[in-house]
C-alpha cells in the first residue's frame, strides 16, 4: 500500500492536477484584493449584487479569499506538490540517472533495429572508428568486440535540479506565508516609532521590537512643479536609543536591517506652525481633502475668540509656501516660510510639519526563493547539454554502429555521419 501511495504521488498527472489547483488559487488571489479591510470588501462585493452572481464578501471571508496565500488549504496544496516532486525525484529521476551511468552494451546486431540512427559498415577500420569517437569527447567502454560510448551525462541531472529548485521555491513560499509580515506606518518627521500597524502576518510571525526614527522627510519637484521623488532620512535605534544604522530611503530603495525592509510608499501633511504678531508659535492641524484626484490640506486660523473671523490656509505641496484666504474666501496671496503676511493681523509661516508613509515588510522565505530560481536557471543551462550514446558491435569484417540522443537530433546525425565517414 505504501508503494502504491508513493507511486501515485510521483505520478506526473497527479502533480499536474495539484499544480492546476495552485494556479487557480493564485488567480483568485490576483483577482480579489488581498489583506484589505472588511469595509472595502463589503463595498466591492455586496450581498445584494454579487460579483459573477455568487461572489460576495461573506463568501470571501468564509474561504479566506482575502488572504489566499496564507490559508491552510493553499499551504497544504503547496506541501502536497512539494512531496510529489520529492517522491518523483527519488522514485524516478535518481534511478534514471543511475541507469544512465551504467554500461549498456549491445550484445547482438539485432538490437540496433530499435535505434533510429544505425548503420552497417564493411571493412571499416575498427581502431579508426574508436579514435574518431574519442576525439568527440565520448567516454568509451569496451568488452572484447563490443563498445559502448556516451557523453553529456550531466544533462541527465537537469530534471533533478529542476525538482530541487521548485522544492526550494515552495519551501520559501511556505516559510514566508507562516513567518512574514507587512505593516504600514505614517510617521511625522523627527518622531520615533515601533512597528504597530500590522496589515498582514503569518501564524508563526514574531514582530521585532525595533525602534526607528524619521530624521527628516522631503520631496523634490520637477521644473513643471510635479513630484520627482520622495525621500525619508531614517535611523534604526537600539534599546538605548543609539543609532545602529542610517540611510536616506526613496521609492524602490529601502533600508534593510535584520531582515526587515523599510519602503517609502506614502506621505502626508500634519500641521502648520504659525506665529501671529505678538503671540507665541502655535501649531494648527491640517485636514486633507481631494481636489481633482490631488490631495489638498487646509486649516483655519481664527482672529478672535468667537472663531468667526480669521484665515483659511490651503497647501498642496512641500515647496515651502501655502495659500492664504480670508473668511469670505477671497485670495490674499501666498505665504512662504519665514515670511510675514500683509495687514494688521500678520502671520508668519514657521514650519510645515510633514509625515512619511513607510511600508515595513519581512519575508524570511525570499532568500530561499531566490536560491530556487538560481538553481532553476542553472538547470535550464544544463538541459542544453545533449546526452548522446553510441553502440558498436564487431562481427567478423562487419561493424554495426548505432546511436541515440536526448535532443538536437539533427546535430547528432551530422556528428554520426562524420564518425563513420572514411
Amino acid at each position: 500500500m505504501k508503494q502504491n501511495i508513493l507511486r501515485s504521488l510521483a505520478d506526473l498527472r497527479f502533480a499536474i492536477f495539484i499544480l492546476l489547483i495552485i494556479a487557480l488559487s493564485s488567480i483568485i488571489g490576483t483577482v480579489i484584493e488581498q489583506d484589505q479591510s472588511i469595509e472595502i470588501y463589503k463595498l466591492n462585493y455586496p450581498l445584494t449584487n454579487k460579483v459573477f452572481g455568487f461572489l460576495s464578501w461573506d463568501i470571501i471571508f468564509k474561504f479566506g479569499f482575502d488572504h489566499v496565500y496564507k490559508t491552510w488549504w493553499f499551504l497544504l496544496f503547496l506541501l502536497i506538490f512539494g512531496i510529489s516532486l520529492l517522491t518523483c525525484t527519488f522514485l524516478q529521476q535518481f534511478p534514471s540517472l543511475k541507469i544512465a551511468r551504467r554500461c549498456q552494451f549491445f550484445r547482438t546486431s539485432k538490437q540496433f533495429c530499435r535505434l533510429k540512427i544505425y548503420t552497417k559498415l564493411q571493412s571499416f577500420p575498427f581502431t579508426k572508428l574508436v579514435f574518431n569517437i574519442k576525439k568527440n569527447k565520448y567516454s568509451i567502454f569496451q568488452q572484447k568486440n563490443i563498445i559502448y560510448c556516451y557523453k553529456g551525462l550531466i544533462g541527465r541531472i537537469a530534471p533533478i535540479v529542476v525538482h530541487f529548485s521548485m522544492i526550494l521555491v515552495l519551501l520559501g513560499a511556505i516559510l514566508g506565508a507562516l513567518s512574514g509580515f507587512k505593516a504600514q506606518e505614517l510617521i511625522p518627521k523627527t518622531e520615533t516609532f515601533h512597528i504597530q500597524n500590522i496589515l498582514s502576518n503569518g501564524q508563526l510571525t514574531l514582530i521585532p521590537k525595533v525602534a526607528t526614527r524619521v530624521n527628516d522627510f522631503w520631496i523634490t519637484y520637477t521644473k513643471q512643479s510635479t513630484i520627482n521623488q520622495f525621500y525619508s532620512d531614517i535611523s534604526i535605534l537600539n534599546t538605548d536609543g543609539n543609532e545602529i544604522t542610517h540611510k536616506t530611503v526613496f521609492v524602490n530603495s529601502p533600508i534593510r536591517y535584520d531582515g526587515i525592509n523599510y519602503y517609502q510608499t506614502d506621505w502626508n501633511l500634519v500641521a502648520l506652525r504659525l506665529k501671529k504678531a505678538d503671540t507665541p508659535v502655535f501649531e494648527y492641524p491640517l485636514t486633507s481633502i481631494l481636489n481633482d484626484r490631488n490631495k489638498v490640506w487646509l486649516t483655519w486660523v481664527p482672529n478672535n475668540e468667537n472663531l468667526v473671523q480669521g484665515f483659511t490656509i490651503l497647501i498642496d505641496n512641500l515647496q515651502g509656501y501655502c495659500s492664504l484666504y480670508n473668511e469670505m474666501g477671497e485670495f490674499l496671496g501666498n505665504l512662504e516660510l519665514h515670511e510675514k503676511s500683509l495687514g494688521k493681523d500678520s502671520l508668519t509661516l514657521i514650519d510645515i510639519i510633514s509625515s512619511t508613509g513607510l511600508q515595513i515588510k519581512t519575508d524570511p522565505g525570499i532568500p530561499i526563493i531566490y536560491t530556487g530560481f538560481a538553481f532553476l536557471m542553472l538547470s535550464t543551462l544544463i538541459s542544453y547539454i545533449t546526452y548522446s550514446q553510441i553502440w558498436i558491435v564487431q562481427e567478423q569484417s562487419k561493424l554495426f554502429v548505432g546511436g541515440n540522443t536526448t535532443r538536437a537530433t539533427f546535430d547528432f546525425e551530422l556528428e554520426f555521419l562524420k564518425l563513420i565517414k572514411k
